[in-house]
């Protein structure tokens, strides 16, 4: 890049500082001399700026190679990025549990805690199941409060961007929840909430098996599926945060609501619950017709709620994930439908992070935020002095 000369020297410090960062966060540990060369910084400007970072806790003087001194004589000083510097909270509010996940500033996980929680339960006795697992998280890994600079949370609903949950059917009391604000008064630091299908392809994305693909679609498979996507690697989101929200195809027409769709009588399944429908397709399983009939009917909803998105966005996979994942035969009729409709059918496959995609995502959204904090300084290119 260009040199940068003038302006505000406080905007070229946070630069120079951003970029000695993320060099030696990309690296195990390094020398003045290897910073130098990987930033392209002058050396007095790489020693101010590593003296900088070492005084605000963000690095530290690693202890020399045994042996080193007797081959080397006296060895450079090396230095690394200090990930245990702070900590970061990934959240999952479900319908049936609470969860918690634990990271360094590198995004590796040193703890995780959940509670299950009833589906019926009301919005604050969820929050506090949840707080509480934060609580007993926090005091297991003995991490104190203060050392978390980010929280993320992965929930149901279309959420807005200050935390709001716009609509959320899934949950009790969720609908028009403040949820950012009620759990941003147990943290000082700020708490960022996400769709939980959108939190989940993040996840899938960064730790899961779309790592190696830039555009996809997760399934949050259960009886309301939602979708999550990634197009050219940036989380879509929609103009109102809406973007796959395909359980509400179903009202389109009162024939397609999962009440019936899983009926093995001539009245609406009830209760609908997750062990109600379990109980239907393990029937199905044992060759029961109308259990048989109830599944297919069930799956190819399935199908073609993933087969609209798939139409609209062509990505080169599809990951299902989510408590209908767990089902079997989910990935083959899929596949085989996604062939019939859809004019380049996308790979398909599980998740391969299971029930802890929504929290990792969760997660992920709190990096990105503390990675942008630490990393990136708006309008500005690398600095050289």
């Amino acid at each position: 890049m260009g040199r940068l000369t003038g302006g505000d020297p406080s905007l070229l410090r946070r630069i120079n500082s951003a970029v000695v960062l993320h060099a030696l966060r990309a690296a195990d540990a390094a020398t003045l001399t290897e910073i130098t060369k990987l930033t392209g910084l002058s050396r007095p400007t790489v020693e101010g700026v590593v003296e900088g970072l070492i005084e605000n806790g963000l690095v530290v003087e690693t202890a020399p190679e045994e042996g080193a001194a007797r081959r080397q004589g006296r060895p450079a000083r090396r230095f690394r990025f200090r990930a245990e510097a702070g900590h970061l909270l990934g959240l999952e509010i479900g319908p049936h549990r609470v969860a918690a996940l634990l990271a360094d500033l590198d995004g590796r996980v040193v703890g995780a805690q959940a509670k299950e929680v009833s589906e019926t339960a009301p919005a604050d006795e969820r929050l506090e199941r949840l707080r509480g697992a934060v609580a007993e998280l926090l005091r297991r890994a003995g991490v104190p409060r203060g050392s978390l600079r980010a929280v993320g949370v992965g929930t149901p609903g279309i959420v807005e961007a200050d935390g709001t949950v716009r609509l959320g059917t899934a949950l009790p009391g969720w609908t028009g929840l403040r949820l950012g604000e009620r759990l941003g008064r147990s943290f000082k630091c700020p708490v960022l909430v996400e769709n939980d299908a959108n939190a989940a392809a993040m996840a899938e994305h960064w730790k899961g098996g779309a790592r190696d693909t830039d555009d996809l679609v997760f399934v949050l498979a259960g009886l309301s599926p939602g979708a999550g996507s990634l197009i050219g690697g940036r989380l879509h989101r929609g103009f109102g945060g809406a973007a796959g929200e395909i359980g509400a195809l179903h009202l389109l027409g009162r024939e397609a609501t999962p009440e019936r769709l899983l009926s093995t009588t001539d009245e609406p399944l009830h209760p609908l619950d997750e062990q109600a429908v379990a109980d239907v397709f393990a029937r199905a399983r044992r060759g029961d017709e109308r259990a048989r009939e109830a599944m297919d009917r069930f799956m190819r909803r399935l199908v073609h709620d993933v087969a609209a998105l798939v139409l609209a966005l062509d990505p080169e996979l599809v990951v299902v994930g989510g408590w209908a994942a767990g089902l079997d035969d989910v990935l083959e009729p899929l596949r085989q439908e996604l062939a019939r409709y859809c004019l380049r059918p996308p790979k398909v496959a599980l998740s391969m992070l299971g029930e802890a995609a929504v929290a990792t995502g969760a997660l992920r959204v709190a990096l990105d935020h503390v990675e942008e904090e630490l990393f990136a300084v708006e309008g500005a290119g690398t600095a050289r002095q």
